[in-house]
């Protein structure tokens, strides 16, 4: 073992890979792992776990390693250990001497919005001509930043890295890392204004990324950044060149945009030449991004026939990958960013998190212009498979079929491409799968989700996992790490899909998970669920599951508690001593004044005395439930019952001998009251995007976002009527538009007659006329839509919180009643 006693910058490595998550873990003999202190986990605490699992090189901060960590890890003998005082300057530092290592162009990005649109749509536009690495994703942070310039090598001709801050001084330790030659400043928003003085201070920070870069492109109309660059980035880099583009007559490069009926026009006069360039892209910020893409390539030098020709083929972004219901009891991720090493790795890694099916499956295409020669790329891919322990494996190219020997999997197919698998693979094969589908955009592969994933009509609940991710821990944030947290899936996850919900929230290690039937749980388990899951309605009938799918009942009665000691009697063997029969979990639910289910005060002597003679009986958890803890009016009676509860409970655990976890808060409660967090905390509708104290709203991220499609457009005439019993009554010449959305999907009634309103092209369309079963009739006039074009019921542009309102009900009925037959659309960015 060497433990070596390090500044950030001594660290050399001969790793290939970076680690800072130990759930992403793929080469371990081939990785160095930073264990870095976070808000809501400490890498700390992962390091025994990854040198089990064969990691052999960690670099740890100074200030964790205890005398017992520092015994651990001596007792490593084949390990080596840095110890310095901070592991992501560590990181950092490694890579920005990886950066300095290669003069080929880089180009940092930069702004509030579209860096990642321009990352990638420059990244198609210059990929026939050059070998482009690019920050995948978003990683724009002072995590991702790095981890994306190392890949960076020396078969790239052309590098593309973005950079986000969202508080003073990160700039400065992301600029050594990327250190870019060329500079795209997108534009300047509200985004994280709130870690900043003001705007002004927000763009001289981002402008430290350009210190040294030789041209910079940005759009001359934001004043702001135009007067900053002017102000500030001309004093320290004073060779610096701009090609200020926009609509001003001053600008370095005019812009004008002329829409026709099939294409816009972008005509470019001014430094670089006169041009002009057809787009099908219409709205203003694509137009946007399109033109900084247009400027950069003829800077860079590409003929502008060819330009046009790429402009062609040029797709929107779409940086999200779905989890999707397929046909055959699978599940289809559907993954169609850019098919590079690192995109494979991180579809990999979601894939892993998926156990709600008992088979994986990977359906992947030739990887084009890698640099790498084809047996290593393909070994690479090979190892990470056999790693990921694929069961089936699907080819799809010619490179691939040519590599078909390294792929060791159990059952494997190629392809030479996807008209011949989609015509010649049985998809049954697939049953009872989480498959992921990852290719190149040439291959096509929308054809194979298409022909997966199970047909649906118009309507979809959107779930973006991105924003449940942060919402839990938001959560975290407010309780500390000290207090244990269970969360809420009942009622079908509040309407999101329990099982993808729950399969989320055990790779981000909850505690505890909660449901309010026994078969809701058995779902759970049949999915890979391993989390301990308490049952917050058990019946006498569902004891014989709860035993065999270990869920632990919530006892709330003296006849429930009776019943389940007298099962628990027949199933612990009796033959044995008293000691060696082991116990069975349950929680004790008191009443504490919401008086719905629970122990009353006077029911404790009883319960002491029950729990003495059946020590076979494990109390696991005590808790109570505030009656508002969401309405300010009631804080004395919520105090209250925290008074009550917490008497309660001590009293009950002094009888019982052993300590138990308390908890009383649930969503609302965790808000308005945290001094009371006690043990554990119980995570509801928060968890959803919806902060019930009303206090907190705006830190809370959209999670469900109820979608549907204009079936048909029709013109009615002033007079005429809409919908059953003639309720709509048109008073003007008006466009009507039919929505694929109903009660039936959870659209209630009670939002007819101009009472609710759906967003449709950037425009709030009322309601005409009553809801129907299955459709819904909205007003469209004055709104340039087409049938076919998205709608969206609710989501950021229309709150449930407004809905519930409009009709006089709360936001959990709305998110609950959206019914089974919309099909659920899992993604994240």
């Amino acid at each position: 073992m060497r433990l070596i006693e390090a500044e950030p910058s001594d660290i050399t490595t001969q790793a290939q890979y970076l680690l800072t998550d130990s759930r992403q873990l793929n080469f371990a003999a081939r990785s160095i792992f930073f264990a870095l202190p976070g808000e809501h986990h400490n890498g700390h605490q992962f390091l025994n776990e990854l040198y089990q699992r064969g990691v052999r090189e960690f670099v740890v901060e100074r200030t964790s390693l205890t005398p017992t960590l520092r015994a651990q890890l001596t007792s490593w003998s084949d390990a080596t250990i840095w110890v310095v005082a901070s592991s992501l300057s560590a990181l950092q530092n490694l890579v920005a001497r990886h950066r300095h290592q290669f003069s080929v162009p880089v180009v940092g990005i930069t702004g509030s919005n579209g860096k990642t649109t321009v990352k990638e749509w420059l990244a198609q536009l210059l990929g026939p001509s050059e070998r482009v690495v690019a920050s995948p994703k978003s990683y724009n942070s002072q995590i991702g930043v790095p981890l994306s310039v190392w890949n960076l090598n020396a078969s790239h001709t052309l590098a593309l890295f973005e950079a986000g801050l969202s508080r003073p001084h990160e700039m400065e330790y992301l600029q050594p890392i990327i250190d870019p030659t060329l500079g795209i400043f997108t534009n300047i928003g509200s985004a994280h204004d709130e870690g900043f003085r003001s705007r002004k201070q927000k763009i001289a920070e981002k402008l430290r990324l350009f210190t040294h870069v030789k041209t910079l492109i940005y759009r001359k109309d934001y004043r702001e950044i135009d007067e900053e660059i002017n102000l500030i980035l001309r004093h320290v880099n004073p060779t610096l060149r701009t090609l200020a583009w926009g609509t001003s007559p001053d600008a370095e490069v005019q812009v004008g945009y002329l829409p026709g009926e099939q294409a816009t026009t972008i005509t470019l006069t001014g430094t670089l030449g006169d041009y002009q360039f057809e787009t099908n892209f219409r709205n203003e910020a694509s137009l946007e991004n399109l033109t900084h893409c247009l400027v950069f390539l003829l800077d860079f030098g590409l003929d502008p026939s060819v330009i046009q020709e790429r402009i062609h083929a040029l797709r929107p972004v779409s940086m999200r990958l779905q989890l999707k219901e397929g046909i055959h009891h699978c599940y289809v991720i559907d993954d169609t960013y850019n098919n590079d090493v690192q995109g494979i790795t991180m579809a990999l890694n979601f894939l892993a998190q998926q156990d709600t099916r008992s088979r994986r499956a990977v359906i992947l295409s030739d990887v084009l212009q890698s640099g790498q020669p084809a047996p290593e790329l393909y070994g690479t891919i090979a190892q990470l498979l056999h790693q990921k322990k694929i069961d089936i494996f699907v080819g799809i190219g010619a490179e691939m079929t040519q590599q078909a020997p390294l792929f060791e999997v159990p059952e494997r197919y190629f392809f030479s491409d996807t008209n011949a698998f989609l015509q010649d693979f049985p998809l049954a094969n697939l049953t009872d799968s989480v498959v992921l589908v990852k290719g190149a955009r040439t291959f096509h592969f929308e054809k194979i989700v298409h022909r997966l994933q199970q047909k649906v009509h118009g309507t979809v609940l959107e779930i973006n996992l991105d924003a449940l991710t942060h919402n839990l821990n938001y959560y975290r944030n407010k309780v500390g790490a000290q207090t244990k947290i269970m969360v809420m899936v009942k009622a079908f996850a509040y309407g999101s899909g329990s099982t993808e919900v729950a399969s989320l929230l055990q790779f981000h290690r909850v505690d505890y998970l909660a449901v309010a039937y026994a078969d809701e749980g058995v779902v759970l388990r049949q999915n890979g669920i391993m989390l301990p899951i308490m049952v917050m309605n058990p019946a006498q009938g569902t004891f014989e599951t709860l035993w065999e799918y270990r869920l632990e009942p919530e006892i709330y009665s003296r006849k429930i508690l009776g019943e389940w000691t007298a099962f628990v009697d027949t199933r612990l063997s009796k033959s044995q001593p008293l000691s060696q029969r082991g116990t069975a979990g349950m929680h004790l639910k008191l009443d504490t004044g919401m008086h719905r289910l629970g122990f009353v005060e006077d029911d404790y002597e009883w319960l002491q005395e029950h729990l003495s003679v059946h020590p076979q009986l494990r109390v696991l958890s005590v808790f109570s439930h505030l009656a508002g803890a969401d309405e300010g009016e009631l804080n004395s009676f919520s105090r209250q019952q925290y008074e009550r509860f917490v008497r309660g409970a001590m009293q009950l655990e002094q009888a019982l001998g052993y300590p138990v976890i308390k908890h009383l808060l649930n969503s609302a409660g965790i808000v308005r009251f945290p001094e009371y967090r006690l043990d554990m905390v119980r995570l509801g509708i928060g968890l959803y995007g919806l902060e019930a104290s009303g206090q907190e709203q705006r830190h809370l991220q959209t999670v469900g976002t109820l979608k549907t499609t204009i079936s048909q457009i029709k013109a009615v005439k002033a007079g005429e009527t809409v919908g059953y019993g003639r309720r709509g009554r048109i008073t003007h010449d008006t466009l009507v538009g039919t929505l694929a959305l109903g009660y039936a999907d959870g659209y209630d009634r009670g939002l007819g007659n101009g009472v609710g309103h759906v967003w449709i092209k950037g425009a709030l369309c009322p309601t005409i006329g009553n809801v129907c079963m299955d459709m819904t009739m909205v007003d469209l006039t004055g709104v340039n839509a087409e049938e076919g074009d998205d709608v969206i019921a609710f989501g950021a542009e229309v709150p449930i919180t407004d809905l519930a309102r409009r009709i006089g009900t709360i936001p959990y009925e709305i998110l609950t009643g959206v019914g089974e037959r919309v099909k659920r659309v899992f993604f994240k960015e």
